[in-house]
């Protein structure tokens, strides 16, 4: 699952560990990610410390087989941490999808803790690039899902979802237990605390607030790669 930041990601993860038949990653390719732009991010030393750094161990892993038990490995990541070094080959045994959020919202969300987010930090033009080389290699669409619509009706586009993914849906994915897990990223006690709280997908609200005008011409970049993935999503 590609994602942008502050979106439901964590609350999609979570959905999905909930299943007796998956196991989770958390955003595997951030320590690499962290190590390569030196960027300030909370804990990034510590991220950089103890996690694997390598994208070609990371993709080994991720392409590796899975535990007894497990038929669904469920890989969050975040579509900007797949930087141009990082070769794309082992990305064509996997199944892709993608979720999306109004950028004029993530960028309210991003500016907050991510001082001038520039257009590659929303995934949005990484997201795009993705889409477009899956569904030339594949002949086929992936899924797309736009986190405003998996919140207003998460059991309708869950299921298309998993009928996307050739996955049978599990009522288990619309709720789950309140707290921690040992499968969340060592960066949880920055960003995890609402959906530690949570134990299902909460209703939608718009985030209200203007836009700092600075961020109108990024934003004006970003439109256009989430208009036309938005414009393939899934719908209820």
């Amino acid at each position: 699952m590609w994602s942008g930041p502050r979106n439901i990601s964590t609350a999609m993860m979570r959905a999905w560990e909930n299943r007796a038949d998956t196991v989770v990653v958390d955003e595997p390719l951030y320590a690499f990610y962290l190590l390569r732009t030196g960027l300030p991010h909370p804990g990034a030393a510590e991220i950089i410390a103890q996690d694997e750094t390598d994208w070609r161990a990371v993709a080994a892993r991720l392409t590796g087989a899975l535990p007894p038990g497990a038929t669904v490995f469920y890989q969050k990541h975040m579509a900007h941490h797949l930087l141009p070094e990082v070769e794309r080959d082992w990305l064509w045994g996997l199944e892709h999808a993608f979720l999306l959020r109004d950028p004029r919202e993530m960028l309210l969300s991003l500016s907050k803790v991510t001082p001038n987010p520039r257009p590659e930090d929303t995934g949005l033009p990484q997201q795009l690039e993705l889409f477009e080389e899956v569904e030339r290699r594949t002949g086929r669409t992936p899924p797309v899902l736009d986190a405003k619509d998996v919140l207003d009706d998460p059991r309708a586009l869950l299921g298309r979802l998993c009928d996307a993914l050739g996955v049978a849906f599990d009522e288990d994915m619309l709720s789950w237990p309140a707290g921690p897990r040992d499968t969340d990223g060592r960066w949880a006690r920055h960003w995890y605390a609402s959906v530690e709280r949570s134990t299902g997908f909460e209703a939608w609200h718009p985030r209200t607030g203007a836009l700092d005008p600075a961020l109108e011409g990024v934003l004006a970049e970003c439109v256009p790669y989430y208009e036309k993935l938005n414009a393939r999503r899934l719908t209820a």
